[in-house]
């Protein structure tokens, strides 16, 4: 038997149709791992140092659970105002997908804003991320988080244009499903943010 014939009975020489899209969702899937990675890290920090204050102020002094609470109820508006976004998706109606991507671009700017209110005041105070390990490690998880809220929004709003000029054509709902997963990751970080740095930081 001559090596053709070998190769030929061992390995399958012919090449396989793949779904359209499938190395993006794939590639995305691994983005999102190597993100959770990256947050894990930032916890793990926050829960070496969240402690050390440096007979600065710490979270009772600081934070203000209601604001954050309304803050939280913002992004988890959002990521339902999304949900309804992808079920428009799926009924082919591009006017409601634009409308509700519209309205949750909006909580996510509202966030953002309570966000940022939130950091100016404890700078203002003095509560600034040299002040001490907690306040560094603070500023670093939940900096990061309303970084990767901006990505998304900056995402979210080239997304809205492709659709005004394309459509629901195949490629945008592959791009609708993959910010859906980063958006709700997000708010899922969120939620153990707003757990164990506010919640638990206030009860210690």
């Amino acid at each position: 038997m001559s090596t053709a014939d070998l190769t030929a009975q061992y390995y399958d020489l012919n090449e396989h149709d793949h779904p359209e899209g499938g190395s993006t969702q794939l590639g995305f899937w691994i983005y999102l791992m190597s993100d959770c990675l990256i947050f894990a890290m930032l916890f793990a920090a926050f829960g070496v140092l969240g402690a050390n204050y440096a007979a600065g102020p710490g979270p009772k002094d600081l934070f203000e659970l209601p604001l954050v609470a309304v803050n939280t109820a913002m992004l988890l508006f959002s990521s339902i105002t999304y949900g309804f976004a992808m079920i428009e998706m799926q009924r082919g109606r591009v006017g409601g997908v634009k409308f509700w991507l519209v309205v949750t671009a909006l909580f996510g700017a509202a966030f953002l804003s309570i966000e940022m209110y939130e950091f100016s005041h404890l700078i203002a105070d003095g509560a600034t991320p040299q002040r001490s390990a907690f306040l560094s490690s603070f500023f670093t998880l939940v900096g990061t988080h309303g970084l990767h809220v901006t990505f998304g929004l900056v995402w979210l709003g080239v997304l809205l244009v492709q659709l005004s000029q394309h459509g629901l054509i195949e490629a945008n709902r592959r791009r609708l499903l993959c910010l859906s997963m980063f958006w709700h990751f997000l708010d899922l970080v969120w939620v153990g943010v707003f757990t164990f740095v506010y919640l638990m930081g206030t009860l210690r």
